[in-house]
């Protein structure tokens, strides 16, 4: 019992969008709890970074370069990760984006269809090509990389907000599809955090920062640490029997 219970070894993880901010910090994570770390992204350069740092701490990781919007690729990240380890514990849906401000009437199709492929079909594509090696697995755990944007209305991101919102009914859904197969399915739902693509749309607003920060009970934003603690906490047996679960992350947003 006791930290045991976080202990990752020789567990084999997918994570997506892990080569920069949030998905970076729990591919360290979990390597550092000593799993196997897939890192898929599309940035190669990125990715690898993220797998020599993970080396340069004695884990053990690779890449595996992935568009999550196109099944053909998704499949062959699935494909490679049994090729090189036999067999896939979890699954950490992060791979997604926001702030491209479009109000619903100046919004171009194009522009929705991006939004959701690339934060809900994104997701759907990598449980379904996953989910079918857990279930012969008999065993997996799934995460996905939620918003509170899903539960919080707000102009000029509709498409992003209601493909959030779509992330935590999948998430829901999945779970008691898979849940006789063993398989958990969860989601993190994020506050606002200080990655590199939020602070390029917030550096510019420090009152919009400000307003932001007097919503928030811990008054300062969510590091990429913050958001890997609880994936930790979702992908170990700690969680065993947590499924169908959403666990804010946003430090008290709103409270």
């Amino acid at each position: 019992m006791g930290i045991s219970m976080f202990n990752l070894t020789d567990r084999v993880a997918i994570v997506t969008g892990g080569g920069r901010g949030i998905g970076r910090a729990i591919a360290l994570s979990f390597a550092d709890a000593g799993a196997h770390v897939m890192i898929a992204a599309r940035t190669v350069d990125e990715i690898e970074d993220t797998v020599s740092e993970i080396r340069a701490i004695g884990g053990n990781a690779l890449t595996v370069p992935t568009d999550v919007r196109v099944s053909s690729q998704v499949e062959h990240m699935v494909q490679k990760t049994v090729a090189e380890f036999g067999r896939i514990d979890i699954l950490v849906n992060n791979a997604g984006s926001g702030f491209a401000w479009n109000p619903v009437l100046e919004m171009s199709e194009v522009g929705w269809d991006d939004d959701i492929l690339l934060n809900l079909k994104s997701v759907f594509l990598c449980s379904r090509a996953v989910g079918k090696v857990m279930v012969k697995q008999k065993k997996g755990n799934i995460i996905n990389i939620g918003s509170q944007a899903a539960a919080l209305p707000g102009p000029g991101v509709a498409a992003y907000r209601a493909a959030k919102a779509g992330v935590s009914q999948f998430t829901r859904t999945l779970s008691s599809e898979l849940g006789p197969h063993n398989i958990r399915v969860n989601e993190i739902m994020l506050g606002i955090n200080e990655t590199s693509h939020t602070m390029r749309w917030l550096a510019p607003q420090p009152q919009i920062q400000q307003s932001l920060l007097s919503q928030i009970a811990l008054g300062r934003f969510g590091q990429p640490r913050d958001v890997a603690g609880a994936a930790i906490y979702l992908a170990s047996d700690a969680s065993a029997y947590v499924s169908g679960a959403t666990i804010l992350v946003n430090g008290g947003f709103h409270v």
